[in-house]
């Protein structure tokens, strides 16, 4: 296979895992980024896309253009990322109707070992170093148990919707799903709008996302680089906090109106969060979930062994 077609194929297959980990709140398609090794070049290739960019564009210099944007890089990233959240939503809402347990189960293996291999490539843990990575986790904690607002379906506030999820997105252990569900958009961003192609939602929810993208990556780009040990620091410290997001057991906490009635949608009870809880019993399903756990951090592991290993022969 030819070596450009090959790293678009093995790009895309990583903005897919990307895809898929925005889909779901909790978990961070940054996280999937950055343990894949494609986090700092997304980064800088958003960076990019600046007047210098859009001066080329004026010019006709289409050649320096997608040079000067790494732009096959972020094509392969965001075409994945948009198949797996078309193909991938539908998917996810039907396994976390029937096996939430079990998913979440692999998500938290999977999370819990990228805290380990994300917070190894800080060269340093200075006392400094180390209260970044306290506060962001306690701050993720602390995001986590927030009540999500109700729903709006507004052109501003889905714009606004738009900016602080991609934004979110971008963040190792920021889930911008999460996010979404806060804000009370969720269902009707990411389920609704995505499973329906509703433009009305995802139109203006697109114009906030590429503003934020844009705008959020000059100042992530220019943090990382400045203050790098600080920045690995404060990210895994976001993913550690995100774990208590896709703790498995937990009960659903449903949305209700002033006189206690539970608010419905399309006949369902709107989930508004959760309760955690530990399992009383080894049972066949914590003895299962226990294994999705372990798979999950093995997957890690192999991508890990992978990435080390391309990097030994590169």
């Amino acid at each position: 296979m030819n070596s450009s077609v090959k790293n678009f194929t093995v790009n895309t297959i990583k903005g897919m895992g990307m895809g898929a980990a925005n889909v779901i709140p909790g978990v961070s398609g940054g996280t999937i980024a950055l343990i894949t090794g494609i986090f700092e070049r997304i980064i800088n290739a958003i960076k990019s896309i600046d007047i210098v960019a859009f001066r080329l564009l004026l010019k006709g210099k289409f050649k320096e253009l997608i040079v000067h944007t790494d732009f096959y890089f972020l094509l392969a990233v965001f075409s994945g990322m948009v198949i797996s959240i078309l193909t991938l939503a539908r998917l996810f809402e039907f396994l976390f109707s029937h096996y939430p347990v079990y998913i979440w189960s692999f998500f938290f293996g999977l999370i819990l070992a990228s805290i380990y291999f994300v917070g190894k490539t800080v060269s340093k843990w200075t006392v400094s170093v180390v209260i970044s990575f306290i506060v962001s986790a306690a701050l993720a904690v602390w995001v986590s148990f927030l009540n999500p607002a109700a729903p709006n379906d507004s052109f501003v506030y889905l714009i606004l919707c738009g900016i602080v999820a991609i934004c979110s997105m971008i963040l190792p252990g920021i889930s911008g799903s999460f996010v979404l569900l806060l804000m009370g958009n969720y269902e009707l961003v990411m389920i609704d709008a995505v499973n329906e192609i509703n433009l009305k939602v995802l139109f203006p929810a697109g114009i906030g996302m590429v503003i934020g993208l844009i705008a959020f990556s000059h100042i992530l780009s220019w943090v990382y680089k400045k203050f790098r040990d600080h920045t690995i620091s404060v990210l895994t410290g976001f993913i550690l906090g995100s774990l208590s997001i896709i703790w498995p057991w937990k009960n659903a906490i449903y949305r209700t109106d002033s006189l206690g009635e539970f608010v419905m949608k399309k006949g369902e009870k709107i989930v508004q969060g959760y309760k955690l809880y530990f399992p009383d019993s080894i049972s066949s399903e914590v003895i299962l979930a226990v294994v999705f756990v372990i798979a999950g951090i093995a997957t890690i592991v192999l991508i890990e062994k992978l990435a080390s290993k391309k990097q030994t022969t590169a």
